[in-house]
């Protein structure tokens, strides 16, 4: 019995910034000429123009009170103590919005269905966590089973809705509210490094939740229908991407190799696994691919020989709002809802993560709601095995 996404919502912190404004922040905290040329250079070719943040400390006009100013001017780095005290209060906030927006707005769904809930973060860390607070603060059943999906990264959406699929495969009458919540920005490095410029320029906040259930989805209800998960590794990048617990906050290890790693070996990656389930490039319809940098869309984009509006989803997540680790993934995937051409299709998602690790996916998108008058044959697959 395959395992359908009947809803996927989205929220962001309160607070916006843009980039240009937060490039010139950065500048400002040096006075290292060539420090500042490579923000700018890095920060202007991100594709990126604004990112939210839990974090309000650089709003103009408002007392910091994580970064703090010293002397000079220059925020003083806070330890991770205190950077996980306001991972701990936000997320708990963010994370009981979004899970009450879902439920409201799923309408085959109730608070009293839900029997597990699935929190992927690698951000921080409290307990009783959000997912504790959900259930507390919105009223579900205290027998909800809860599961964390912890500080695997940008690609643990995957992990967590694959982990969703199998129970309600195991269990019919299951209802899983999956969510993915980053608070990436309260790791801001100030540092001359080039992985920290690089990751300074590209993550941000965001939280996304998707129910995940067997019921096959009204006629007109958009839905994913789970077709295959698959894990990869490129060995030969694990030194490039990494994600480590510091004295002052998480530190990325984010190499600017990392496109070019992705792109040489993601082609024969996806055929080998495709060729594998019976099927190849060609079937696939759409993608919803992991925005975790411009350079990597567009490596992706020239590796599989894909149309130049075939990431156009993926390419506006990241305009909007950044890299916001886990739940990018899932803010694209509600884009292709959303902005459907055809009432099906075959979704291909992939995302990417340290290791160097590759979770991809394929999806029926199925019950779209669309103007057009052409409509797309999707091919007939098998769902996930139990």
């Amino acid at each position: 019995m395959p395992a359908y996404f009947h809803q996927i919502s989205t929220d962001v912190p309160n607070f916006l910034y843009s980039q240009p404004f937060a490039r010139d922040c950065m500048k400002s905290w040096t006075s290292v000429h060539r420090t500042q040329r490579i923000i700018q250079s890095i920060y202007d070719r991100s594709g990126i123009d604004t990112r939210y943040s839990a974090c309000g400390d650089f709003v103009p006009g408002r007392e910091p009170t994580l970064f703090k100013p010293g002397p000079d001017g220059i925020p003083i780095s806070p330890g991770t103590g205190e950077r996980n005290a306001l991972y701990a209060a936000a997320s708990r906030e963010l994370a009981v919005k979004l899970a009450r927006k879902t439920i409201q707005s799923a309408t085959d769904f109730s608070k009293e269905d839900v029997t597990h809930i699935i929190f992927a973060s690698c951000t921080g860390f409290a307990n009783p966590g959000p997912d504790y607070h959900i259930i507390r603060e919105l009223g579900l059943s205290h027998r909800v089973q809860r599961y964390t999906v912890g500080f695997m990264g940008c690609y643990a959406a995957f992990p967590a809705l694959r982990m969703a699929a199998q129970f309600c495969e195991a269990d019919p009458k299951a209802v899983v509210l999956v969510m993915c919540l980053e608070l990436c920005s309260l790791h801001l490095q100030i540092s001359d490094k080039p992985d920290s410029i690089l990751a300074n320029s590209l993550f941000a906040d965001g939280a996304a939740a998707a129910i995940v259930s067997a019921r096959e989805p009204r006629p007109g209800r958009p839905a994913y229908r789970v077709c295959d998960f698959t894990s990869s590794l490129i060995p030969s990048g694990e030194a490039d991407m990494a994600w480590e617990i510091g004295n002052n906050g998480f530190n990325m290890v984010l190499s600017s190799y990392v496109p070019d790693i992705i792109g040489t070996n993601i082609r024969q990656m996806l055929d080998t696994t495709l060729r594998s389930k019976g099927m190849a490039l060609d079937d696939i319809t759409e993608w919803a691919v992991h925005p975790g940098g411009r350079a990597i869309l567009d490596r992706v984009e020239e590796s599989l020989a894909l149309d130049s509006q075939a990431l156009n989803a993926s390419r506006m997540i990241l305009r909007d709002y950044g890299n916001m680790s886990s739940a990018t993934v899932m803010f694209v995937l509600k884009e292709l809802l959303e902005s459907a051409e055809t009432e099906d299709a075959l979704t291909g998602a992939m995302a990417f993560g340290p290791g160097l690790t590759v979770e991809t996916a394929v999806f029926e998108r199925i019950g779209c709601t669309t103007n057009s008058s052409t409509r797309k044959a999707v091919p007939s697959l098998q769902p996930l095995a139990a």
